[in-house]
């Protein structure tokens, strides 16, 4: 298993060093998380919450044998009612669902068949910690499907991978400087008009409330 990278965990809620790693289980069976509830309760190092999809946890862990229908809306409905990055137990991840496993928070995945406790242990904690893990096999195929991602959606569209046009980048360096929008335009040689259209489709489409929320998501993604 290949760790990918490691950078502060994007959980519900801050976790202090050594603080125990709160943690929701969901299975495809009611016996799978039985047995994983059990086998969690028994580390010290974690607590495991009752509630299937809590928005106040540091973890999620699913299991099922593959990426059903149903294990994927169940995986959305999770990545939609918490901010917790997710490990997924399974006996097959099918190359299709592996790009749609990860847009749900899946940051490390295990095959079932050697998904021992301290494996599951360190996935977890790997997890929290704000990295990944996935298999070689699986790392090189999520790479080739981003990279196909680029060329073929973004590319064609101007964007680039955080989804800003090369003009709105622009914008959105100097707007987190504190230019106004007359102030932008004199600057790239815009209209006052079209400096607002463009601020406005970024907001829209980012589904962003104002600027000040325009700006910071701008540094969370990295392109101020």
């Amino acid at each position: 298993m290949t760790k990918v990278g490691s950078a502060h965990s994007v959980g519900a809620a801050e976790r202090q060093p050594g603080e125990r790693i709160r943690v929701a289980v969901w299975a495809s069976d009611p016996i799978t998380r039985t047995g994983l509830t059990e086998l969690l309760l028994g580390r010290a190092e974690v607590f495991v919450a009752t509630d299937r999809f809590p928005s106040d946890v540091d973890v999620l862990v699913f299991a099922a044998d593959g990426v059903t229908p149903e294990v994927m809306a169940n995986m959305r409905k999770a990545a939609a009612e918490s901010a917790a990055p997710a490990v997924l137990v399974a006996r097959q991840l099918e190359r299709s669902a592996l790009m749609r496993a990860v847009e749900c928070r899946v940051v490390a995945v295990l095959h079932r068949n050697t998904a021992t406790g301290e494996r599951l242990m360190e996935a977890i904690r790997i997890a929290a910690d704000g990295g990944g893990a996935l298999p070689t096999n699986l790392l090189g195929e999520l790479l080739r499907q981003v990279e196909n991602l680029h060329r073929e959606v973004l590319e064609p569209r101007g964007l680039n991978s955080a989804g800003f046009t090369a003009r709105e980048i622009d914008v959105l360096r100097l707007l987190a400087e504190g230019w106004d929008t007359e102030e932008i335009g004199k600057k790239l040689c815009y209209s006052e008009r079209t400096v607002k259209n463009i601020i406005y489709a970024m907001t829209s489409r980012l589904n962003l409330r104002n600027r000040p929320q325009l700006v910071a998501y701008g540094l969370r993604v990295g392109v101020i």
